[in-house]
């Protein structure tokens, strides 16, 4: 039970973030699942697998309020699952000891890049539209590797690039759910086909799992309410110092 109110306020939290900024949710749940010593690829699907019912959840919102640019979640989409499958390909071809030093190296620079992002301006001027393929097949690639990088990549090209904020999240929010669908298809089909060996480790961790679904739903409608009340640079350094200082604690473990 203690596992489960962890993890509620966990996927709780970070779905609030994610709501309101169009990113968070995947990758501190995943360094928080990491930190607890739970193998990448069995961290990833476990976030992947409540990701399904936390962006269903707030891509139906976003949808209610006519937050989503379709032109550009269709030019997202494709490529996002591409970059998506292909991540989980390479997730679950190695052993966990392997991968989980690049990933906690790769949600450090996250962390980093997200206080640095922080301080800087979202310019305004159109968002050409040869930027979504590269970013969301990027995005997707991450996503699926490190748990959570679909909201990091292409949420904050898309906005430096110069998109408005409300379809920019919208949009990214709502693409993430045929994303993460895809890349959990991947990761049953792996787990089938016997190519994922270390699947075992997700029946452990049944209880945090819930914990993040039970939480992701529960905050999904509250995004518009938090985003009112705290502005987006709070927001980025918040959870950029909480995914740093994580993912710091998990290098620190790797070193000795």
């Amino acid at each position: 039970m203690n596992d489960f109110l962890l993890f509620f306020l966990v996927g709780g939290l970070a779905q609030l973030v994610d709501g309101a900024l169009g990113m968070a949710y995947g990758v501190v749940s995943s360094t928080v699942l990491l930190s607890f010593g739970v193998a990448p690829a069995a961290a990833s699907a476990s976030v992947h697998a409540a990701e399904l019912f936390t962006t269903a959840a707030s891509g139906t919102a976003h949808a209610i309020h006519r937050n989503i640019d379709w032109k550009l979640f269709w030019r997202l989409v494709p490529f996002g699952i591409v970059g998506g499958v292909a991540g989980t390909y390479v997730l679950t071809s190695f052993p966990g000891d392997i991968v989980k030093p690049y990933v906690a190296a790769y949600l450090a620079i996250i962390g980093v890049y997200l206080m640095i992002r922080s301080f800087r301006k979202i310019p305004s001027r159109p968002v050409p539209a040869a930027i979504a393929p590269p970013l969301a097949l990027t995005g997707g690639f991450l996503d699926s590797v490190g748990g959570g990088g679909w909201g990091p990549v292409v949420t904050t090209g898309l906005l430096g690039a110069g998109g408005a904020p409300r379809y920019v999240i919208g949009t990214v929010n709502t693409a993430e759910f045929l994303v993460t669908l895809s890349v959990s298809l991947t990761f049953l089909i792996a787990l089938l086909t016997g190519h994922w060996e270390e699947a075992g480790d997700l029946s452990e961790h049944g209880l945090a799992v819930l914990g993040l679904i039970v939480g992701g739903v529960f905050a999904a409608p509250l995004a518009s309410f938090v985003v009112k009340r705290l502005a987006e640079t709070t927001l980025l350094r918040l959870v950029g110092g909480l995914i740093l200082t994580l993912a710091v604690v998990q290098i620190v473990q790797l070193i000795r």
